[in-house]
């Protein structure tokens, strides 16, 4: 037998293809997937919402509490504070002894204005104060001081007045 040349043309060599086992090119071989695709955490909130109607869970992990941006001032923090008191006695010496009002006051007579929060707590405590002194049968010496000097000068003198005769049968 003679010796062939080595060519790179290929001739007829094993079976001839025929239009059953030629693969069309759009068919593709299913692969099998091991694991989560790429992003999983992200698109699962869309594969829930493809089958039935569930409740969409917030695929992020931690606390879902709102953080405040803004940081409050410490002195607001100490008004919500409320103080409950056994006698209304107990609660009027508290209100006189309040440091806060007595700061407050202090800048009202010597004429500074104050802010509005701080002149809503002084309206409140001396109305208040005003309510517990009524209460408590408290007046101020004052205005009842200059009353009383009157009346009592015109009881001596009714007093001294009478005629003794007149009550005697």
């Amino acid at each position: 037998m003679a010796r062939q040349k080595k060519s790179r043309k290929v001739g007829k060599i094993g079976v001839a293809k025929t239009s059953s086992n030629v693969r069309k090119p759009t068919e593709k071989r299913v692969k099998k997937h091991l694991g989560k695709p790429a992003g999983s955490r992200n698109s699962e909130a869309l594969t829930d919402s493809q089958g039935p109607k569930k409740v969409v869970k917030d695929p992020r992990h931690g606390s879902k509490k709102p953080v405040s941006l803004i940081v409050e001032s410490s002195e607001h923090r100490t008004v919500s504070k409320k103080i409950k008191y056994f006698s209304p006695s107990q609660e009027l010496a508290a209100i006189e002894q309040d440091p806060r009002l007595a700061s407050l006051l202090n800048k009202i007579e010597q004429g500074k204005k104050i802010a509005r929060e701080d002149q809503q707590y002084v309206d409140h405590t001396l109305a208040r104060h005003k309510v517990l002194c009524d209460l408590l049968g408290i007046s101020n010496d004052d205005e009842n001081h200059d009353v009383s000097t009157k009346q009592e000068v015109d009881l001596f003198s009714q007093f001294e007045s009478i005629d003794i005769n007149d009550f005697k049968d």
